[in-house]
C-alpha cells in the first residue's frame, strides 16, 4: 500500500511520516514550495527528511493563482494576510491529482487538533476537507484519535491505536517523540508562514493595492531590503551587499536603479512612473543610507546603466517616516 504525505519539513509532518512507516506502509511525500517561506532554505528542510527517511519526494512551487487566493481568500484573513484555510484547500486539492496520479491509496498531513488557530480546530478541519473533496479521507495521525475514524482506519488500513491523540499549541509530546525516533534536525520545528508578521503583511497589502498583475517575482522582492512609498511609486533602498545584490537580480527591465558615488552605500531600486520628484527622493534615500555624510552627495542612476547622476541632500528622517511603507 501507498500513502501520500504532506511534508512540510517541519517536526510535526516529519513524525506524522514516521508513524505511517512504522505501519508498513509505503510512503511518497509532496512539498509545496511558497515565497512566503520562513525558512532560510527553499523546502524547509523536506529534501532532508525525505533522504533521511529514503522515500520519494515530489516538490511543487505554488503557481500565480495561489496569489489570487491570497488577494482574496474566500474564507478570509488569519490575524494578518494569511488565507490559512484557503491555503490548505489549494495544497490539498493539487496532492489529490498526485495521489491518484502515483496510485497512492490515502492522503495524511501533520495537522494537529487546535495547533493552530485559524485552520486547525474541528470546525476548519471538516471545511478544508469538504471543499477539497476529500471529506472522512485525510489521515492526520498525530491527532487521529481525537478526530472521527477517516476510510482508510475503517478499512483497516492502519491500527488506529498505534496513532496519536496530540492537541493544541504545545511542541512538549511531539519533542519527546522526536528523542525517542532520533530525529534531531528539524529546521522549522512549529513552521512558519510570512504573511502572519504584520511588517510582511503590510508590504503584501501595499502591493495588491497598487498592482493589478502580481507575479512571483513581485512577492520576492518584498523580503530584500527598506520599502518606501511615494505616490504611485515604489522605492527599495538595500541594507547590505547581499541585498544589493539580490535587488540587481530581481530588478525589472523598467526600474531605474541608484548608487551613491564615491562611498558605499545601497542600492535603491524606483519602480512606477519616473517623474522628477521620484528620481529626486529616490536618490535623496540613497544617500541617507550610504556612508556619505556630506551636505550633498552625488548619486548616479539609470535604467540598464548608471549613465545620469544628480547632486542632492539626504532625505531627512521625519520624511522616512511618512514614506516608509507600515
Amino acid at each position: 500500500m501507498k500513502a501520500l504525505a504532506l511534508l512540510s519539513g517541519g517536526l510535526d509532518s516529519t513524525l506524522a511520516v514516521k508513524l505511517i512507516l512504522n505501519q508498513g506502509i509505503d510512503v511518497v511525500a509532496i512539498n509545496f514550495t511558497s515565497p512566503f517561506c520562513l525558512c532560510g532554505k527553499g523546502g524547509c528542510g523536506a529534501t532532508e527528511v525525505a533522504k533521511k527517511f529514503n522515500i520519494p519526494l515530489k516538490i511543487v512551487k505554488k503557481d500565480e493563482n495561489y496569489l489570487k487566493i491570497i488577494k482574496k481568500p474566500k474564507h478570509g484573513y488569519g490575524k494578518n494576510m494569511n488565507p490559512c484555510i484557503d491555503c490548505r484547500i489549494y495544497t490539498l486539492k493539487k496532492a489529490k491529482k498526485y495521489a491518484k496520479k502515483i496510485g497512492a491509496s490515502f492522503i495524511f498531513t501533520g495537522e494537529v487538533l487546535d495547533e493552530r488557530p485559524m485552520s486547525q480546530h474541528i470546525r476548519a478541519l471538516k471545511i478544508i476537507e469538504k471543499e477539497a473533496g476529500l471529506e472522512g479521507k485525510i489521515l492526520r495521525p498525530l491527532s487521529a484519535k481525537l478526530l472521527s475514524e477517516t476510510e482508510v482506519e475503517k478499512k483497516g488500513w492502519i491500527n488506529r491505536e498505534k496513532l496519536l491523540d496530540i492537541r493544541g499549541r504545545s511542541r512538549e509530546k511531539q519533542i519527546k517523540l522526536a528523542k525517542k525516533w532520533k530525529i534531531n534536525d528539524y529546521p522549522c520545528p512549529s513552521g512558519g508562514c510570512l504573511l502572519t508578521y504584520k511588517e510582511f503583511a503590510d508590504k503584501v497589502r501595499d502591493l495588491f493595492k497598487h498592482k493589478k498583475r502580481i507575479k512571483t517575482k513581485d512577492i520576492l522582492i518584498l523580503k530584500v531590503g527598506r520599502h518606501f512609498r511615494f505616490d504611485k511609486n515604489k522605492i527599495i533602498v538595500g541594507r547590505n551587499e547581499n541585498e544589493n545584490k539580490q535587488l540587481l537580480k530581481l530588478k525589472d527591465a523598467s526600474d531605474y536603479y541608484f548608487e551613491v558615488l564615491d562611498y558605499n552605500g545601497p542600492i535603491t531600486l524606483l519602480q512606477g512612473p519616473k517623474t522628477k520628484k521620484a528620481i529626486e527622493k529616490a536618490a535623496a534615500l540613497t544617500v541617507r543610507y550610504s556612508d556619505s555624510k556630506e551636505k550633498k552627495a552625488l548619486v548616479n542612476y539609470g535604467k540598464e546603466k548608471l549613465d545620469r547622476n544628480l547632486l542632492i541632500s539626504p532625505i531627512n528622517a521625519q520624511e522616512i517616516d511618512k514614506l516608509r511603507i507600515s
